[in-house]
Order: structure tokens, then sequence, then C-alpha cells
């Protein structure tokens, strides 16, 4: 075997090596690693089947076994150079879909199967024979209309890899420049090499890519072991921004849009890079219709609420200085969901589930607030204990589901009455209770006689019955006494409604001194 084709087996099965033990020792090392090993194992792998069918072809005696062991390289060569182009894109935190790994694999496949059955068509090697000078396993070959773009495409890919990684140099730490080093030149060597190899500038007969490919798993091998790639990698600044959850749009001194965020996009599909040097306030009436609600010049924040029914979205708006710079930052977080839950558990909390009233809790918290206030103001403060005659005689006659029925009925004609400033609750059961601050107990008991007389006027009407129903009603006023409380006024009111039931129902009574009640 000649000396020259002996160094170049060897160099390529040194790079073929290389490439698998850095593929099974960062495979076996996987699970300490980011994703992004992901993408570095299957390429090193493609890279080693590459160099190792390469090594194999120059050992073959006949243009069959050329043929096979080239064959063999193109399962590993073809799909390398996307494959490198992947890891690259993973590394710098750029989003790779689906569609973007099928659309540059799917030419590396075409290559494969082209070279497979290049007999049959000829389109990827037009002549592909010993070299008639050097002899085996020296080959000879013109290129088809397939390996122009196949080498195209390869080239594209190592390129288009290489620019990603020069292009965000400036926005790499210091720290993590040696990893960007050893990538860059990763690429760069291949690349050089399959260029001059495509002009002719290399030895015939030899693919030297295979051959210096040692060099680039040299550097990968010494960033892996110390600059710690895979473990502590930079984020690129855009996949950053744009993965935040909530809303950017960062403006300059002077107030203009100079740059937003996906998020900002997808809660506000109108802005878009057209948008650029206008003003925020101009700008803003066109995504909300109102004007900027914050000041822009100062660190503010805001709920605004945009849009209105179904669309209505409520946000939680910041305006921030950017530091070591005049310009400002918008940051707005979509709370609407947070509100919506909110109001639903106040709702809860606060509102009777059938009637949709004040629930007891409510009604003590506010009246009690009512009762200190007219204390503070020595003004009369009253209460309304209302209670449903013969309740269970309508649940037994007609069923729990058109009681309910009774329930909502009697409280949405009080609440009919009931004026503002007075609070209006299901004490419980069938008690309803009201509380009237700066009124008097014969206030009080006119207001009583009048949702007596109302509801007698306004039956229940079902689809099968017309429901008669009547109420009952304690009244008490609060007292001057130091000793006086809520608590102590709603049990004298009780104590009216107790002594109105006695006397036959569908009355009010009022609570008077030591007396349990009187009529009216």
């Amino acid at each position: 075997m000649h000396p020259q084709l002996t160094t170049y087996i060897t160099l390529i099965s040194t790079s073929g090596v290389l490439n698998l033990f850095l593929c099974l020792y960062v495979f076996w090392r996987r699970f300490n690693y980011t994703n992004v090993a992901n993408f570095f194992i299957f390429y090193t792998a493609s890279i080693a089947v590459y160099c190792f069918g390469s090594a194999f072809g120059l050992l073959a005696t006949d243009l069959a076994q050329m043929k096979f062991w080239t064959m063999i390289q193109y399962i590993g060569m073809p799909i390398s150079s996307p494959l490198g182009l992947l890891f690259i894109m993973h590394y710098l935190g750029i989003k790779i879909t689906k569609k973007r790994c099928m659309a540059l694999l799917a030419i590396p496949v075409i290559s494969f199967i082209m070279v497979a059955t290049n007999d049959f068509h000829h389109l990827h090697y037009r002549v592909f024979r010993v070299d008639p000078t050097l002899g085996s396993p020296y080959i000879y070959q013109e290129i088809g209309i397939w390996y122009a773009v196949h080498g195209i495409f390869t080239f594209g890919c190592m390129f288009a890899a290489f620019a990603l990684l020069l292009f965000r140099w400036r926005e790499t730490a210091k720290a993590y420049r040696f990893q960007l080093v050893a990538l860059l030149f990763g690429q760069l060597v291949p690349m050089v090499t399959a260029f001059l190899y495509l002009i002719g500038a290399t030895p015939a007969g030899i693919d030297p890519v295979p051959v210096v490919l040692w060099i680039s798993s040299l550097l990968y091998l010494w960033s892996i072991s110390t600059s710690r790639l895979f473990t502590v990698m930079p984020i690129a600044k855009d996949a950053i921004f744009n993965s935040i959850n909530d809303g950017v749009i960062v403006l300059d001194e002077s107030h203009r849009l100079i740059e937003f965020n996906q998020a900002a996009k997808n809660n506000f599909p109108q802005i878009n890079k057209t948008m650029f040097g206008r003003d925020i306030n101009e700008i803003w009436v066109e995504l909300s219709v109102n004007p900027f609600p914050l000041a822009a010049d100062a660190e503010s924040s805001q709920e605004v609420l945009i849009g209105a029914g179904r669309s209505e979205q409520i946000f939680q708006v910041r305006v921030s200085a950017l530091e070591n710079s005049r310009g400002l930052l918008i940051i707005f977080t979509d709370i609407t969901e947070v509100k919506r839950l909110q109001v639903k558990l106040e709702q809860q909390a606060y509102y009777d589930e059938l009637t949709q009233v004040y629930n007891r809790r409510a009604f003590l918290q506010q009246a009690e607030q009512d009762f200190r206030l007219a204390q503070a103001k020595a003004l009369p403060f009253t209460v309304l204990l209302i209670d449903i005659d013969h309740f269970k005689r309508v649940n037994d006659t007609y069923g729990h589901h058109i009681g309910d029925q009774v329930l909502v009925h009697v409280a949405t004609v009080c609440q009919t009455q009931v004026q503002k400033g007075q609070v209006f609750a299901r004490y419980g059961g069938e008690e309803f209770v009201l509380s009237m601050n700066g009124r008097t107990a014969k206030e009080a008991e006119v207001l009583a006689n009048g949702l007596r007389k109302h509801l007698a006027f306004h039956p229940l009407v079902t689809e099968d019955e017309v429901i008669a129903v009547t109420l009952s009603i304690g009244v008490a006023e609060a007292t001057e006494k130091a000793e006086e409380t809520l608590y102590r006024l709603l049990n004298k009111a009780d104590k009216a409604l107790y002594a109105a039931k006695q006397e036959g129902r569908d009355r009010v009574c009022v609570f008077i001194g030591k007396e349990e009640g009187v009529k009216p």
C-alpha cells in the first residue's frame, strides 16, 4: 500500500474514532447535560459513519467494493451537515420545529437514495469508476445534477451554522466565547475543506473532508472538557426575550417603539415592525382604542382593561426604566383569568348561590361597618328579619324545586323595594335580613308593610300554579346605649319576628323596649 494512502486512512480512521468516542461519551453522560447533547450525539454518530465508510472505501480493491463503501458514506455524510446546523441552532436557543427538522433532512435522504440507485439514472454521478491513472481505490467521477444540489445544500448548512455562531459573537459573554471558538472552527474546518474539494484544489480521487475532521473532533472534546459545553451554555438574547410570558414593549428615550417580544404580539396581533419609530401614545390608541394609561416618564403600575365582552382582557401594566439607558420598558401581564377567578371566589364567599343576593357572612360584615358609622354619627340604625310564611308547606306540597323558585321570587321582589345604602341578604333557610342605616323603626315598619303588600300583589306564577306568598317581619331599632351591638339588635328583631308569627303571620312587629314586640 502506498505510504500516502496509508496516511489518508490513518487520519480518516482517527477522525472516525474520535467522533465515535465523542458520541458514546456524551451519550453515556447525557443525563447530566441539557437537551442540546441529543443533537450532538446524532451529529457525531453520522460523522463517525461517514469517516469509517471513507476509510474502508480506501481499502477497496474493485469498483463494486468502492460503490458499496461510497453508499455507506452516504448514510452519514449527507445528514451530518444539517444535524450540525440543528445542533448549533439549539445551542443558540433558536426554536426548532418538526417542520424545520423534516425540511433539513429531506435532501440528505434523497441524496442517499440517489447514490444507492445511481447505476439506474446517473443523476448523482454521471461517471463513477476506478481512476485510470491512479488505479484502485482512487475514484474518477463526473458529477451529475443531484450531486450539485447535494453539494450546495451541504455547504449551505455548514455556512449557515458558522454564520449563526459568528453573528452571536458580540452578544456572547466572555465566559462562553471559548465554546463559541470551538464551535466556529468545528464548522469552519470541514466547510473550507469541502469548498476546496468542490473546486478541485485537493488531491484527485480522495474526499479530503474526513481526513481533517479529527481537528473538529479535538476542538469539540476540548470545549466539553474545559468550558463545560452542554452544562453551562449561553442562551441567545432573542430566545430569552421571546420566551418571556409577559408582553414587553421597548421604547427609546423619545418614547418611540423600537422592539417588542412574541408575547406582546400574541396579546396585540395588530402590533408589527412597521410601527417602529412611532410614539407609544399613538400606537396604544390603535392597540386598545384608549390613550396610554400611565406616565411614560416614570416608574408606575396600573391595571388596564382592554376590549369588552368575551374579548375583554385585563393587564397589569408596568413602566420601568432601562438600566444604562434613557429608554423604557413597558411590561404587561395578562391577569384576566386571575381577575375572573377572584370575582368567582368573591361571588362564592359573599353571595348566596341560589338567590344571588348577599349571604349571611357578607351581610354581617357590611352591616357591622354601617352600624359603627351610624353610632359614630348618632344616626338611627334599624334591621328587619323577614321570614316566608309556611315555607315547609310549600316544599311538601309542590316540591323543593318550587320551594327554590319561591326563595328566588321573594328575593327578587324585595330587592325592587330596597334603596341605595340598605343591605339586603339571605340570612339562612327561608329567612332574609335587611339593614337600614339612618332610618328609624317607624320608617322601617312602613317599608316592611310595603314589602308584604308588594309581594301579595306579585305571587309566584309557575307553569302549573299561581302560588301566593306572605311574609312575617320583625323590626328592631338600635338604642343609644353603649352596650348595644349588631348581634343584640338582630336578636331583638328575631324576637319581634317570633311575635309576628305568634300573632298569625303575614304581619310586621316592632321590638319596643323589653317587650317582645307589638303589632303596628
